[in-house]
């Protein structure tokens, strides 16, 4: 069974920062795309970060700067250290990770985090 565990949220005030983790079970990581979402209330899901099976890392410019993204393929975990948070950040962050397309993809979500930055 496929189980995507984020971790790491909190309240933080606005300036300071946090580090989530994503980490899975009956997956291997390294060969999926992992991508952080967040979801504001009243606001559609957002891609905010992602790195491909290569490395390769991209950012939502409202994050650019202030929020990294990185794995660790030895304890299957996925990162988001976000510096410099601003009130316009509280969301719940979920991991999704992504292989194949089609009929041969596979789609996994975490149950979210809450981050709450208060101004």
């Amino acid at each position: 069974q496929v189980q995507l565990v984020e971790s790491g949220g909190g309240l933080v005030q606005a300036g300071g920062s946090l580090r989530l983790s994503c980490a899975a079970s009956g997956i291997t990581f390294r060969l999926f795309a992992i991508g952080w979402y967040r979801q504001a209330p009243g606001k559609q899901r957002e891609l905010v970060a992602s790195i491909s099976t290569d490395g390769t890392t991209k950012y939502a410019d409202a994050v650019k700067g202030r929020f990294t993204i990185s794995g660790d393929n030895a304890k299957n975990t996925v990162y988001l250290q976000m510096n410099s948070l601003k009130s316009e950040d509280t969301a719940v962050y979920y991991c999704k990770a992504d292989r194949g397309t089609g009929p041969f993809q596979y789609l996994y979500w975490g149950q979210g985090t809450q981050v709450t930055v208060s101004s």
